[in-house]
């Protein structure tokens, strides 16, 4: 099956190098805020790829929940496939996709667990249908049924009525300490302009990159 019919030309601006910020994280903040101001359906969403310790890669969406010096933040079940494979081989890429401004942001580094009194704090600010769903799901183990997942979420509100739903044991935060980041703006005729950050003892080094 051929695609190519569905190519369309990148419009929509330019990357010049005086346009970049100094601190890749301020440059990051202000493309993803353009992106929340304009309302870009999923905006914070951001594809997470990992890999075992066999060096078998996955990729997943996950959502973005705060950035800062510190890194970038998201949450899960530790017993997921991410949280095996964080555990065994602690480094991790993302990329952010906002397709209607024709950018993309990639960034890679080491992955730490946040302090459980923040995974706390982010747990019990989720709607109650969604802390529910975490202590009744053992993310990414197989289930015989939709019937028995649908059950255990009943049992699940039996047992935490009226919103008293703890935090579950495996459930919490990560922290993504970028070490290099990458702006790609699409640019048309596919002469993309690309510019990679890359954490040095000084800094950042920016190269420009070729399309």
């Amino acid at each position: 099956m051929s695609l190519d019919s569905h190519r369309r030309e990148y419009r929509s601006g330019e990357l010049r190098r005086a346009q970049l910020e100094a601190d890749p994280l301020i440059q990051f903040r202000g493309w993803l805020e353009l992106a929340l101001e304009l309302d870009l359906k999923d905006a914070t969403a951001m594809a997470l790829a990992t890999a075992s310790p066999e060096a078998v890669p996955s990729v997943r969406i996950v959502l973005l929940k705060s950035c800062d010096a510190e890194g970038f933040s998201f949450f899960t079940d530790y017993r997921s496939q991410k949280g095996h494979d964080l555990a065994a081989n602690p480094v991790a890429s993302a990329l952010f996709h906002w397709r209607e401004l024709d950018r993309q942001v990639r960034l890679t580094g080491t992955v730490v667990k946040v302090p459980a009194a923040t995974s706390r704090e982010y747990f019990e600010s989720r709607p109650y249908t969604s802390r529910l769903a975490a202590s009744a799901s053992d993310q990414s183990s197989p289930i015989s049924d939709r019937a028995a997942l649908e059950a255990a979420l009943e049992q699940a509100g039996r047992q935490y009525p009226m919103e008293q739903v703890p935090v579950p044991d495996q459930w919490g935060g990560y922290l993504l300490r970028p070490e290099a980041f990458e702006f790609w703006q699409g640019r048309e005729g596919r002469l993309h302009d690309r510019f990679r950050y890359t954490r040095i003892s000084s800094g950042w080094r920016i190269e420009r990159l070729q399309p």
